[in-house]
């Protein structure tokens, strides 16, 4: 069976078409910068990586370009567009709709759209895929994947706010938590990498969005996003955890608009606002060179991972492991280290050697004797919505 999975963001979309249930990658790719002068579409196979600059002016001539260069002559993998038997979507925001993967129908499109204001740099676009790809793939079953599914396991102790009971009851405001497919997957792949049910674990996903959620017997019981993907962990360019005090401070006396509020916390703050830089490689860099700025941000950042340590290692009352994914989580042993130092009290404890190897592989980085293990596991989204989509129609 060939699955087609799209994720698609506000000016990106991501790609991976697979052969199931074997799980082998047929191609991956990328389109990305939609509607900017130079948008660019990058398509890898066992065989070609190409990498091209193209015209795409929105998302529908994005999908578009994909089918394209699937069904190439000399660089595609499929004959035609009927080939695709599923496409798996990416979808940010399911609310307290959406607990599972579903076939997507009319009824859960006005859902989707329903809840894009609770994400509206995510739902909209994923919509606009769903949509695109209904027109293109025309005898594919198209599937909706959604981020939040996995932590509709939280107790009510967990996602309720401390508010009138009105706002969860009659607008659904509560933690709904996000990254739930990175969780899902990688809390899995460590339980099989020990070989036994690690039945308390922390999963670290650090990206340029960050969360972390702690899993207790496989489900999800607590998260460090909230309402919308904002709030918890110092992140690329949004501040984390912050006194809602200020906004009001921010707006009553300095004169900020609330847009002007929401700009500055999502855009203009964590690694950036205390850094100029985004990307951590250039704040690692530079810290190493000696900037004090740069050294600071990530001992913050460092920080707030460890005081959600602790609260999640006393929620789920122990630890077995904790596991360290995505693109920073993966890559930086400078993150792991700041991490993991000072944390012998909960029996963390981290072999340096081990942390400063790089490999794609899982990937044990705790010393011998240490009673919590610290684990590398590589995540992957796409597989991950490809197996919970075949798994729905089976």
């Amino acid at each position: 069976m060939q699955v087609l999975v799209l994720n698609s963001g506000s000016s990106s979309i991501k790609f991976q078409l697979f052969t199931m249930p074997e799980e082998t990658v047929i191609c991956a790719g990328l389109v990305e910068r939609i509607g900017l002068e130079n948008a660019r579409i990058t398509y890898k196979t066992d065989t070609n990586t190409l990498e091209e600059e193209v015209s795409i002016t929105n998302h529908k001539e994005g999908l578009e370009c994909i089918a394209s260069y699937l069904m190439d002559q000399k660089t595609g993998v499929i004959n035609a567009a009927d080939d695709i038997a599923v496409v798996g979507h990416r979808v940010v925001h399911g609310g307290s709709s959406f607990a599972e993967t579903v076939v997507i129908t009319e009824e859960v499109k006005q859902k989707i759209a329903e809840l894009a204001p609770l994400a509206p740099l995510h739902n909209p676009a994923n919509l606009i895929g769903i949509e695109v790809a209904e027109t293109i793939f025309t005898q594919a079953t198209q599937v909706g994947v959604f981020d939040t599914a996995f932590h509709q396991t939280m107790p009510v102790v967990a996602y309720k706010y401390a508010i009138p009971n009105q706002f969860l009851d009659t607008h659904y405001i509560r933690v709904y938590g996000f990254h739930g497919t990175s969780h899902k997957y990688v809390s899995e792949k460590a339980n099989a990498f020990l070989g036994k049910a690690a039945s308390r674990i922390i999963t670290i996903h650090l990206g340029n969005g960050c969360s972390m959620t702690a899993v207790k017997d496989g489900k999800s019981i607590e998260h460090s996003l909230g309402f919308a993907p904002m709030n918890g962990l110092i992140m690329g360019t949004r501040s984390g955890d912050i006194d809602p005090g200020i906004i009001f401070h921010l707006v009553d006396s300095l004169g900020y608009t609330m847009e002007e509020v929401s700009s500055l916390l999502q855009k203009e703050s964590g690694m950036l606002g205390l850094t100029g830089f985004s990307d951590l490689r250039d704040i690692e860099a530079a810290a190493e060179a000696g900037n004090k700025e740069c050294q600071l941000a990530l001992e913050m950042n460092a920080y707030r991972i460890k005081k959600f340590i602790g609260a999640f290692a006393t929620v789920m009352n122990g630890l077995d492991a904790i596991v360290f994914t995505a693109g920073i989580g993966e890559n930086s042993d400078v993150i792991r280290k700041l991490v993991c130092t000072d944390l012998d009290f909960l029996g963390i404890q981290l072999d340096e050697e081990k942390n400063a190897v790089r490999s794609k592989e899982i990937r044990a980085i705790n010393k011998e004797d240490a009673s919590v293990k610290i684990l590398i596991v590589p995540t992957n989204e796409e597989l991950e919505i490809a197996k919970q989509s075949v798994a729905l129609l089976e």
